[in-house]
């Protein structure tokens, strides 16, 4: 990755991107507590820009607010509701690292020019004008950016999604040339399962883009897929770690040093749904019809199982995240009996996802045996299946998430 580091003297300065979530800036105390690891940085001469995310729950109250004035808000007027809450804490970041006597700039998507796609509530980021950040960082002062939001070809803001804060990280630290970009969250870095499902689970020093990618699309929680794909593309190395404490996080990179383990971690997603679209004809251009509808409508489908012809009709189940639920029921609906001729369709709400990923799948057979052994042990029926070269991916009753990762988790001695 281009290093942006310039000499100064006998000491080089650095370009340093820091993101913290919303836990990290929940409230006074810990605002002020940011403030002052970011300016540790700034003392020691280094350029430093912040990345916030909305205060502690403040994006589910917008929500919350937006679903009590209308239940099916626009979305466009929905990211204007929920633009306001990064806004409010970078503005407040700001406002601290003054009052410590730090000069800080605190800018929104527009002010700092971060350009996305015309899609409200998912935009992707397309480009970022450097121009009003280097000034800023060139008059030496930390400059406190909203995450998670964006500005359209119409001048509209867009947020970029769940999460979407750590991929505004990634992506300033990629048109920056930073020299390190840091993920500050409310855990010590990455762990071999969530440690509130499994409390063995343990902490890993330095994890692979394409396993981290995985348990990031697998419902781990850490770090936004997207601003795993990035950093992968780009080239920026990040570091998971936590902003309660100062302990070494996780290194997410290219190649990991240690030997490859089997597994690296398991990932448990509740927040998915399954369909079943049953007795379809079977013949050529039924899958495209049915996933096409989807597409139309932005809606990423998971975990597709096809079943064998029977009495000339076919059937197949997909996942969808459960806030897709009630858009993807009308859309079927309104062609099932249409373009889709199928003759029922289900939904299954109480579901969940667990996972195992890891890079030294690929050379050692059993592992998905092995797997399926921990869940028949633990009582665990499987309801479909879904793999990978690195990744295998049961669905199973929700009431056993927590039991099913725990002894996975366990069977292989993560």
């Amino acid at each position: 990755m281009p290093v942006w580091g310039v000499q100064r003297g006998n000491e080089v300065h650095m370009l340093v991107v820091k993101k913290f979530g919303g836990t990290s800036v929940a409230n006074k105390e810990r605002i002020f507590n940011v403030a002052k690891r970011c300016m540790e940085d700034y003392k020691k001469g280094n350029q430093v820009v912040v990345v916030l995310s909305a205060m502690g729950k403040q994006t589910d109250v917008l929500l919350d607010m937006a679903r009590d004035i209308n239940p099916k808000a626009p979305r466009r007027e929905l990211d204007m509701l929920l633009t306001t809450g990064e806004q409010t804490s970078v503005a407040l970041m700001a406002m601290a690292m003054d009052s410590l006597g730090v000069p800080a700039v605190s800018l929104n998507a527009f002010q700092a020019t971060m350009h996305t796609t015309e899609d409200y509530g998912n935009a992707r980021l397309k480009r970022i004008d450097t121009g009003r950040i280097r000034f800023e960082l060139d008059s030496r002062r930390i400059v406190i950016i909203t995450g998670f939001q964006g500005i359209n070809k119409h001048d509209d803001y867009t947020t970029l999604g769940r999460g979407g804060s750590d991929t505004t990280a990634v992506a300033l630290a990629a048109a920056l040339h930073a020299d390190s970009c840091e993920i500050y969250t409310d855990v010590d870095g990455v762990f071999t399962a969530d440690p509130r499902i499994v409390p063995n689970a343990r902490k890993l020093p330095e994890i692979t883009y394409d396993e981290m990618l995985e348990l990031a699309s697998l419902g781990a929680g850490v770090l936004h897929n997207r601003s795993v794909e990035m950093a992968k593309k780009y080239g920026v190395q990040l570091v998971v770690r936590s902003s309660l404490n100062t302990s070494e996080g996780t290194v997410v990179k290219e190649e990991s040093k240690m030997e490859k383990m089997l597994v690296s971690g398991v990932a448990a997603d509740k927040n998915v749904a399954q369909f079943a679209v049953e007795g379809l004809e079977n013949k050529p251009g039924v899958a495209f019809k049915l996933f096409q509808h989807l597409a139309n409508h932005n809606i990423n489908v998971d975990m597709i199982l096809q079943s064998v012809e029977h009495d000339g009709t076919q059937d197949i189940a997909f996942t969808v995240t459960r806030d897709a639920v009630d858009e993807a029921l009308d859309t079927l609906e309104r062609h099932g009996e249409t373009s889709l001729k199928c003759e029922k369709i289900t939904v299954a709400r109480d579901v969940s996802k667990i996972s195992i990923v890891g890079a030294g799948m690929m050379s050692n057979a059993g592992v998905a045996a092995k797997m399926f052994e921990a869940l028949y042990d633990a009582g665990v029926n499987i309801r479909q299946i879904s793999t990978s070269e690195i990744r295998v991916t049961v669905l199973i009753d929700e009431k056993y998430t927590d039991v099913a990762a725990q002894a996975v988790h366990d069977a292989f001695s993560l």
